[in-house]
């Protein structure tokens, strides 16, 4: 069993994510294995041009990582994170899951897969965590 009792807790320790609930991100699914994190795009979150903004993604990508990471062992934060962009979005929500790939004694690291609600992949990203 991870960190949190309940996927319930889990939402109400990551209130306090501010940046992510104020752009409506939400978690979906929570287990040991795998943390599902999803928004609706909101016409905020467009650029000049229409697209969604790399940084929506990215932070959609690094919420999903900071649940996951926390669920495994809570205090973990961002050592470092990349992402690459496949694809520009075609759906109205994104969904970023997140799956552990290798949890040390301090470190971790999870891939994290963006997707919109066509199935679409738009992102990978991986993060390495550190527990403080």
């Amino acid at each position: 069993m991870g960190a949190f009792a309940s996927i319930d807790e889990a939402r109400k320790y990551f209130e306090a994510d501010r940046f992510a609930t104020v752009n409506g991100m939400t978690v979906d699914e929570l287990t040991d294995d795998v943390c599902v994190c999803s928004m609706t795009i909101r016409p905020e979150h467009r650029n000049a041009v229409g697209g969604v903004m790399g940084g929506v993604t990215f932070t959609l990508a690094d919420f999903a990582f900071a649940v996951a990471s926390n669920h495994a062992r809570k205090g973990t934060v961002g050592l470092h994170s990349s992402i690459e962009y496949l694809s520009g979005v075609k759906g109205g929500r994104l969904i970023a899951s997140a799956v552990r790939v290798k949890s040390g004694r301090t470190t971790c690291v999870y891939e994290v897969t963006v997707t919109d609600d066509t199935g679409r992949k738009i992102a990978l990203f991986i993060g390495t965590g550190y527990t403080v």
